[in-house]
């Protein structure tokens, strides 16, 4: 029997070849040029480019800054350049919590999801509207400090100043690319090669990966290029690119993107296949052992080869541990409803950046934990913006064995919700960052989650006392190994001494930008003595830090790992190199604008202590 080609490709290598002809007969100006020519000429259509400045931040996942501030927020990607083209660490830019890979050293760092396709590295997100919905052209990325953490540039179909809702939210990928690591933190202009859509947008979302980079990246401004009519396609595009029609074609041949993974979920009838080859010979258990290595794609593909694979690819137990995140653009009610038989014995969840936009709705959530919540052991919810109340409760009510939950940067969940997280008394793990949890709410999850080890408080700025909330925690949860309090506007040394006191098994603690503490208290002298276990402290842009403080850590807190004391103006030298002899284990030291310490001195001491990455942040 004769091969069967895909018709995709035969049109593909056929269309490729007109545009090639056509380019023999063109003008280099016809071919190269991006914006329109106006002309006098009434006869010729013109397609004109808009050239637009991010109007609104709609979403992000994390920023450095205060929610209640300009200063590092991802809401200085609004509107025009403030500091392009200079470098350096300027307030007005756009900038993500993280950087590095240090976040994932230190003792609250979690447990990778496996099964990760390779092809996602997205860390952080931040998604921005556009004034006029254009078919783009280009995408200029203005990046002021540590570039090169931009691995995914996304469009979007749906218009955020529309009136009536579209019936389907399409997502599509116009540039994707691993991390790479960029020569220096000067600025520059990110323009990559984009592919073009056959829709036109106004909604953009960047997506970055900041592990390669020596400190925080950037962002300054975005720029939108594109045109009101869709353009004819070029051999400059990424749509006649042979990897992108090999990609397509696999795609329709196999179904394997996630728009049809529900369709592949409820196939109940397969064809019929004489034998199963050699897998029949193979126990059944290494069969499973061998799927296990597969992305939930490529379980769908699978599963329709034979009987017998079908039955392993729907086994509960390959979906013990489960992450969606990856496939955030195109999981819905239909995703969960398919997925709810294979999904009795699941332990691990990752539904974060899903379900956003009517994707999910509290009703197909409700459902899917009905069904599949008795067994649940760690549930990652970030940037969840569906969640309510209804769905905070159903977690409490239908996952009596959850440990973990993290709702960071769920801002749309109400205060009052709050309050059922206390009826889960087997918390270990709770990530609150950025969520509007209010102090009662926060004083009853204390209250009753005594086995908590790991709380994240990080910029929630509805709690109105912060020492009465640390004297809950000295009482109630002596268990705490690390606490972040990461821009917490009100504790003051009382506090500090009620969480030294009761907490000291605490590893890690995050009193960054915590501006009501101050050295001359003798708070961070307490929290040296009582807590020898500390590897991690960040007292960043604590103005008050001072030589005593160094020492004190140097003489107790011999396994630190991490110290942030960005900002202080009376650190010297010497108090350093105390430190950096004492604690043999320190591996990051940001000394950025201490005004003692200059570059000079960080040249010495990274001669001497080569194993510390010792950071000086500048600006020009």
């Amino acid at each position: 029997m004769p091969p069967v080609f895909p018709m995709l490709t035969v049109l593909s290598m056929f269309y490729y070849m007109c545009l090639r002809r056509r380019a023999r007969t063109a003008t280099r100006g016809e071919m190269n040029s991006r914006r329109a020519i106006e002309s006098n000429t009434r006869a010729l259509p013109i397609n004109v480019e808009i050239v637009q400045y991010a109007k609104e931040v709609l979403d992000f996942s994390s920023h450095y800054g205060s929610e209640n501030s300009m200063s590092y927020t991802m809401w200085n990607l609004a509107g025009i350049p403030n500091v392009y083209p200079s470098s350096g660490d300027f307030t007005q830019t756009a900038v993500f919590r993280t950087y590095g890979t240090w976040w994932d050293r230190c003792p609250s760092a979690r447990l990778p999801f496996k099964r990760t396709p390779p092809t996602f590295c997205s860390q952080d997100y931040v998604e921005l509207a556009f004034e006029e919905p254009v078919y783009p052209t280009a995408v200029h990325i203005l990046e002021t400090y540590h570039p090169g953490a931009i691995v995914r540039i996304l469009a979007c179909s749906a218009n955020p100043y529309s009136q009536n809702p579209p019936a389907e939210v399409r997502w599509e990928i116009l540039w994707s690319e691993a991390p790479v690591k960029v020569d220096g933190p000067q600025a520059r202009q990110f323009t990559p090669c984009i592919k073009q859509i056959n829709f036109p947008t106004n909604l953009i979302r960047l997506e970055v990966n900041s592990s390669l980079l020596d400190y925080y990246t950037e962002l300054d401004a975005v720029v939108l290029h594109g045109v009101k009519e869709r353009p004819v396609l070029s051999l400059k595009t990424s749509m006649i690119d042979m990897n992108d029609i090999d990609e397509d074609e696999d795609e329709e041949k196999y179904g394997c993107g996630m728009d049809t993974l529900s369709k592949q979920f409820s196939i109940v009838t397969l064809r019929e296949w004489p034998t199963n080859g050699y897998f029949d010979k193979l126990p059944y258990e290494l069969i499973q052992l061998i799927l296990s290595h597969l992305a939930v794609p490529d379980l769908c593909r699978l599963a329709q080869t034979c009987k017998l694979l079908y039955q392993h690819c729907c086994d509960p137990l390959q979906y013990i541990h489960l992450s969606l995140q990856p496939y955030w653009a195109r999981i819905n009610d239909t995703s969960l409803e398919y997925l709810q038989s294979r999904c009795t014995l699941i332990q691990w969840l990752n539904l974060s950046w899903t379900g956003n936009r009517g994707a999910i709705s509290v009703s197909g959530f409700s459902r899917f934990l009905k069904v599949c919540g008795s067994e649940l052991v760690r549930l990652e919810l970030s940037c969840g913006h569906f969640l309510n109340e209804t769905c905070l409760e159903v977690i409490t009510e239908m996952c009596p064995n959850l440990q973990e939950l993290n709702l960071s940067s769920c801002d749309k969940i109400p205060p009052q919700a709050f309050n059922h997280i206390a009826k889960v008394g087997s918390l270990k793990r709770l990530i609150l960052y950025r969520t509007k949890v209010e102090q009662t709410a926060l004083l009853s999850i204390l209250n009753f989650c005594s086995e908590l080890q790991h709380l994240s408080l990080g910029s929630c700025v509805m709690i109105e006392d912060y020492d009465l909330i640390a004297s809950m925690m000295g009482a109630k949860c002596k268990k705490l190994r690390s606490l972040d309090l990461w821009r917490c506007k009100n504790i003051t040394e009382s506090g500090i001494a009620e969480l030294a006191s009761g907490c000291q098994l605490l590893e890690e603690l995050d009193l960054g930008w915590c501006p009501t503490l101050q050295s001359s208290t003798g708070c961070f002298t307490n929290l040296a003595r009582k807590l020898p276990n500390l590897q991690k402290l960040f007292l960043t842009a604590n103005r008050s830090v001072c030589d005593t403080d160094i020492e004190e850590l140097a003489a107790n807190c011999t396994r630190l790992r991490q110290l942030d004391i960005l900002g202080t103006r009376m650190v010297s030298p010497a108090s350093l190199r105390k430190l950096l002899e004492s604690c043999k284990d320190l591996s990051l030291l940001d000394v950025s604008f201490c005004s003692q310490i200059d570059n000079r001195v960080v040249l010495e001491l990274n001669d001497n202590f080569p194993n510390v990455f010792i950071k000086k942040s500048f600006t020009q």
